[in-house]
């Protein structure tokens, strides 16, 4: 019989935290610092390259990018389905905080039953902008 794995500590936790914060900002201030469209090290999309179609993450460098610049507009052009998903990612990371803040358990950070329903999501968009019709959701 095998015992079940400790529980994480709220010390890990803090750290992770911190070590998460980190890589974010140190990302965005390379993002905000070297255009995508000027700067050759960022990485290729190999999907993209591979088969000539876009995937979901096609742009999203440049779409981040413009929201560091604060270009709302061109960041949807570049990957709307990036900028939602960070929009939502952020109010879900911001009602997290404040339940733990105030001492409640807030649950999982994204429910198991909504996993589904995201990944038809990211699909259809991925079809849909690779459609001659909808090649306004390309980058």
């Amino acid at each position: 019989m095998s015992a079940a794995p400790p529980k994480i500590s709220s010390a890990n936790t803090r750290f992770a935290v911190i070590v998460l914060a980190m890589v974010a900002a140190g990302i965005a201030a390379t993002v905000f610092f070297f255009n995508p469209s000027a700067h050759q090290f960022y990485p290729v999309c190999q999907f993209h390259a591979l088969t000539g179609l876009n995937c979901p993450g096609c742009g999203a460098t440049r779409a981040l990018y413009a929201l560091l610049h604060g270009n709302f507009a061109t960041a949807l052009r570049d990957n709307a389905l990036f900028v939602f998903g960070l929009a939502a990612v952020a109010l879900r990371g911001l009602w997290f905080g404040v339940k733990k803040f105030h001492g409640q358990e807030p649950g999982e950070f994204i429910r198991v039953k909504l996993l589904w329903p995201l990944l038809v999501v990211v699909l259809v968009f991925t079809v849909l902008r690779n459609l001659p019709a909808f090649a306004f959701l390309s980058p």
